[in-house]
């Protein structure tokens, strides 16, 4: 009952899938994404902040 979603879906098709950074990262604190052929790296901050880098 209180516990949050892995992930939210968007109600209508014309609307972007929102994805938790608890999911995506679980203990990490940086993931590496390949996109066309690129890999780049999403990365938590000290701050609390992310930094995506090619």
């Amino acid at each position: 009952m209180g516990s949050k979603p892995d992930a939210i879906e968007p109600t209508a098709s014309n609307q972007p899938r929102v994805i938790l950074a608890e999911q995506l990262f679980g203990e990490e604190q940086e993931v590496r994404i390949h996109f066309k052929g690129q890999e780049y790296r999403l990365r938590k901050t000290r701050n609390g902040k992310l930094i995506l880098t090619k």
